[in-house]
């Protein structure tokens, strides 16, 4: 399959400029000009400088690699079509589709895009981060940029030191039945080949707390509606947690809410305002 300069480029420039700021979350400013969407306001979406974007519309420089057309189709709030138009445009085969996959649907993100003042966040079936807003990082910390099995928060929660730390240790012991459970359900739901199979496999390994556990054979453990955080800075959040399911992708996006007047709820500003801290310090 060859790479179509030609081709990418314009693909490139017209969903560019189909796109308004508002529809990915970002503010319109009073002097904007161009139609659509400026180069730098898409690499930021797509974690990329604004000179490979400009090259790649330029038809110059190297052939993007599958990594890089991830990036800017999730940048671009491509669906899964243009996605795949996308990748053989450049000279790629398209990702295969299933339930692994970690392309998030646009109307998602569109909805994350829009809760910038709350903590949430969209995740696989396995508990591995895609995306978060600014307070989702302020209450759970940054947890896109993990790699390997590390990403699933279930095996963090056996096998990395801290990962509990955020939930009282009161909590943990139901936090482990349930991960155990879960991560038993997806095993036999996806099959001996599924990563969910292979992170079963290690933790039977590496865990001795996670094999005593999947001996019960328990299933069916389900999240509580309300979940408490320890944050180290805000204390103790009692929040609860709406989800809205991308069933094709296996995709669910984690809202976290308090209830106005409660404790709680004043915690949650004091953690914006740490989020806007932060934000302004970086």
């Amino acid at each position: 399959m060859d790479l179509d300069r030609a081709g990418l480029a314009d693909f490139l420039r017209t969903r560019r400029a189909a796109l308004q700021p508002e529809d990915v979350g970002l503010p319109r400013g009073r002097r904007r000009r161009t139609e659509g969407l400026r180069r730098e306001e898409v690499a930021a979406l797509a974690h990329m400088s604004a000179d490979y974007v400009a090259r790649l519309e330029r038809e110059v420089g190297p052939q993007p690699s599958p990594q890089m057309l991830s990036s800017i189709a999730q940048g671009l709030h491509l669906s899964r079509i243009e996605r795949d138009h996308l990748f053989r445009l450049a000279g790629h085969e398209p990702p295969a589709a299933g339930v692994e996959g970690e392309h998030v649907a646009p109307g998602l993100q569109r909805v994350l895009d829009r809760l910038d003042d709350t903590p949430a966040e969209i995740v696989t079936e396995l508990g591995e981060t895609l995306r978060q807003t600014r307070m989702g990082v302020a209450l759970l910390g940054d947890l896109t940029g993990l790699r390997g099995p590390e990403r699933s928060l279930g095996y963090r929660w056996f096998m990395t030191p801290g990962a509990r730390d955020r939930h009282p240790a009161e909590d943990h012991g139901f936090y482990s039945r349930m991960y155990a459970a879960g991560l038993r359900e997806l095993t036999a739901r996806r099959g001996p080949g599924s990563r969910a199979a292979a992170y079963a496999e290690l933790l039977l390994e590496r865990s001795e707390e996670f094999r005593e556990l999947w001996q019960r054979h328990e299933v069916g453990i389900r999240p509580r509606e309300v979940k408490r955080f320890v944050h180290p800075e805000a204390g103790e959040l009692e929040l609860a947690c709406q989800q809205l399911v991308d069933p094709a992708a296996s995709h669910t996006l984690l809202v976290y809410t308090a209830i106005p007047g409660t404790p709680s709820h004043e915690r949650l500003q004091l953690l914006s305002v740490l989020a806007d801290a932060g934000s302004s310090a970086g």
